[in-house]
């Protein structure tokens, strides 16, 4: 495993990215105050230019690359969000992007990749069958590949949003922070345990083929299958020869939370209904977990409200109460 990315670099990529994508909203939440006895704030990077903080990392990486490296193209395995994003940034910058993508990505999420110009390859039923196809296409088209997470300069892009909740709250002692591949969980680690020693960061994930938190129990990145879930952008595995994510998390957070297909539902629910927020069950997973109970606040909490693709329909399905598939599919977790 590589060098940890540090506060150096995550100063760095926001200089670089800072006239590309929105310095989001970090509003205060009155109902989740009540609840929990002290003052609790959404970063609300559903607001975002591409509907989720991946266009931060995506942009950083892009604005990174060299002349000859862009007239290659690009080429990443998505489970939609990374993948609008980085077709967002290749297509600013003129630059032809592959987005590989499985069978369980949203329609709505192909769709939107499909919009920006990019070009779409549906593979297997994993994020580790897009993978195969990613390093297909670098291996014999040349492409040059940009990781969802496991990326030194997507991990710092990434970084720039604990930043601004540094910067905007210094007085916090707890985020909520998605956990997926951990590029948005190390990131924002990163920068927060450098401008906030005594805070405390916690990744949220869901129970249904949760990698990390399965790599972290085993202290080693594991195989972990993929289900279908509410929280879809959290899906995937890690990589089994994970460079930088799987040892930041470990070092840097201080613990991780699993939630049920029915708390995700539930989280999605309060921001919609009472937060007035359209979120997509990765972005609800912060929210879930201080309506579930489980997670202790001791003061100023900030949860990180990652994205808002959710399909249309489902959402309404979750916000009526209609069961909805993934719901039924995961039982209680």
């Amino acid at each position: 495993m590589r060098a940890a990315i540090g506060l150096d670099d995550i100063r760095q990529a926001q200089e670089r990215i800072a006239s590309s994508i929105q310095r989001t909203p970090l509003i205060p939440s009155a109902s989740l105050s009540t609840r929990c006895g002290t003052p609790v704030f959404l970063k609300l990077e559903n607001h975002q230019t591409t509907g989720s903080f991946k266009l931060r990392g995506a942009t950083n990486a892009v604005l990174s690359l060299d002349s000859e490296a862009r007239r290659h193209g690009l080429v990443t395995a998505s489970t939609g969000n990374h993948g609008r994003a980085l077709a967002h940034a290749a297509k600013v910058e003129g630059v032809r992007a592959v987005i590989c993508m499985s069978a369980l990505v949203p329609a709505n999420k192909v769709e939107a990749v499909r919009a920006l110009g990019a070009e779409v390859r549906i593979v297997g039923r994993s994020q580790d069958d897009a993978q195969d196809e990613v390093e297909r296409l670098v291996r014999e088209e040349g492409l040059i590949a940009v990781p969802p997470f496991d990326h030194a300069a997507i991990i710092a892009g990434q970084g720039t949003l604990g930043l601004e909740i540094a910067e905007d709250r210094p007085d916090a002692e707890l985020i909520l922070v998605p956990l997926s591949g951990g590029g948005l969980a190390s990131g924002v680690a990163a920068a927060i345990k450098s401008k906030l020693p005594g805070a405390r960061v916690i990744g949220v994930s869901m129970a249904r083929g949760a990698a990390m938190d399965e790599s972290l129990r085993a202290g080693k990145p594991v195989l972990v299958e993929e289900l279908e879930t509410l929280a879809d952008s959290l899906g995937g595995g890690i990589g089994l020869a994970n460079q930088y994510t799987f040892a930041m998390c470990r070092d840097l957070l201080d613990g991780v939370v699993l939630l049920s297909e029915e708390e995700i539902a539930h989280g999605i629910r309060h921001a919609f209904s009472v937060e007035d927020e359209t979120v997509e069950g990765a972005g609800a997973v912060g929210i879930a977990a201080l309506l579930a109970n489980k997670v202790e606040t001791r003061g100023p909490t900030v949860i990180v409200v990652s994205g808002r693709n959710i399909d249309e329909a489902q959402h309404r399905r979750i916000v009526d109460g209609t069961p909805d598939r993934a719901i039924s599919a995961g039982g209680r977790g």
